[in-house]
């Protein structure tokens, strides 16, 4: 999928901010601790400088003459509780619209696995109740500040959002994820906090929408409007009926077509809920990644009966990138900077993951003349989750012609279909011995 930057491009601060962090030239190759595949601690695994890397927010951008108060609902927040891209893409947008003067938070579950010292300025803000199954959890909100962004963390006492991931714990995800959407309002009532837009993401939000108007509305949030943002449609956040009355609804009167129902399951006992159809009815404005994938979206899939309904307010808007975070002129995790007028450190760079997975002989690093030989060889990286949306067949088909060709690739990934990973661990204990290819199952 293509990207385009969320600022624009500012040559000057690159050039600037690589003096400042080190060049290649800067580290020197004789202070680099190459990597080696036979250390007791792959380099992938060692302490980096910093846990929150993220530069300031950017105050040179061009400020929006409507400016608003926007929250950000969300299961995920890079690089605090990052699976998938879904972090990096509310990460971005928010450092975004905070650049061009809107006040921008993110909400975010309070996850056990976090680590605190990841957040900078970690305050209690609140104690209150918020409901579920016929009882109200005493529920704390922090604020902290993560990439320059505020951030205001729900931690209900109970045991949701428990364990050692994001993901996989051993409470019951949809009834905690359900939670979540109604604690977040409820906060914002408790506080008198009345945003423009509050934008949620995916399935595991999707029940805000309808809380949101069926609820809060009634109560004391008048000012919000509701944007919802589509990143995969591979996940629907399959919901009973009796599993949504526990966050307040009444399930039953959202089984149908235009409003929650699953339409997979129409005629079937018991009708199935669609936490992410039910986020689109509800939601004034429904965003999806890409103009392309909107159109797929609307052509395939079982949910584009939806879309096509709810078309007028349907937008496909291309993923931006932060060019301020992902930075190889002062990216603290690089051995060596690097930029377009300064190439050399990516060389480095390149040499340091070969001779970390075993893909370049560990020569004695005297001089320049050692990256030679391994720069000529072509190193291919695929970092992806294993999934049928992102081409398999594509994936390893390029194995087979890569290490044909005399290339190098790494592919680093999991899946979550069983039979994908064994096919892709046969793979890796094919090919994981040789000169030319990695295949790391290890990324989630």
């Amino acid at each position: 999928m293509r990207t385009q930057r969320l600022y624009p491009s500012t040559r000057f601060k690159v050039q600037v901010g690589f003096g400042k962090q080190g060049s290649s030239t800067d580290v020197g190759l004789e202070k680099i601790v190459w990597p080696s595949p036979n250390d007791e601690i792959p380099f992938w695994k060692k302490n980096f400088p910093s846990w929150d890397t993220g530069p300031a927010v950017p105050v040179d951008i061009k400020k929006d003459s409507d400016l608003m108060h926007i929250i950000h609902v969300t299961a995920e927040m890079a690089p605090i509780a990052k699976v998938g891209g879904l972090g990096d893409v509310v990460t971005g947008l928010a450092r975004a619209c905070l650049s061009r003067g809107h006040s921008v938070e993110i909400m975010l579950p309070f996850y056990e696995c976090i680590q605190k010292q990841q957040i900078t300025d970690l305050v209690l803000l609140t104690n209150y109740n918020s409901y579920h199954d016929g009882n109200w959890i005493p529920t704390n909100a922090y604020r902290g500040i993560v990439s320059d962004i505020p951030v205001i963390f729900i931690e209900p006492s109970n045991h949701f959002f428990k364990g050692r991931q994001v993901y996989g714990g051993s409470y019951n995800e949809l009834e905690a994820y359900l939670f979540f959407s109604r604690a977040c309002l409820e906060w914002m009532q408790v506080t008198g906090t009345q945003p423009d837009i509050i934008h949620v993401h995916e399935w595991q939000t999707g029940a805000l929408p309808l809380l949101y108007w069926d609820m809060y509305t009634h109560l004391s949030l008048k000012k919000p409007r509701i944007v919802s943002t589509i990143h995969n449609m591979e996940h629907y956040g399959e919901c009973r009926q009796e599993q949504l009355s526990k966050c307040g609804l009444d399930g039953s009167i959202y089984a149908t077509t235009d409003k929650a129902v699953d339409d997979r399951t129409i005629g079937h006992n018991p009708e199935r809920l669609s936490l992410l159809k039910g986020g689109i009815v509800y939601s004034n404005a429904v965003v999806t990644v890409s103009p392309t994938y909107l159109k797929e979206t609307l052509n395939s899939g079982w949910l584009a009966s939806t879309l096509i309904r709810s078309r007028d307010k349907y937008f496909g808007i291309l993923n931006g990138i932060d060019a301020y975070m992902w930075n190889p002129a002062i990216d603290v995790f690089l051995p060596a900077k690097f930029h377009a007028e300064r190439p050399k450190g990516k060389k480095i760079c390149k040499y340091y993951v070969q001779r970390g997975l075993g893909l370049a002989p560990e020569s004695t690093v005297a001089g320049h003349q050692v990256l030679d030989k391994p720069q000529k060889v072509p190193l291919i990286v695929c970092i992806t989750r294993l999934v049928a949306q992102k081409g398999l067949h594509l994936i390893t088909h390029a194995i087979k012609r890569t290490e044909e060709l005399g290339g190098q690739i790494v592919v680093l990934g999991t899946a979550s279909d069983g039979r994908v990973q064994n096919e892709f661990e046969g793979l890796a204990n094919l090919h994981n011995q040789g000169p030319n290819v990695r295949i790391l199952l290890m990324y989630r």
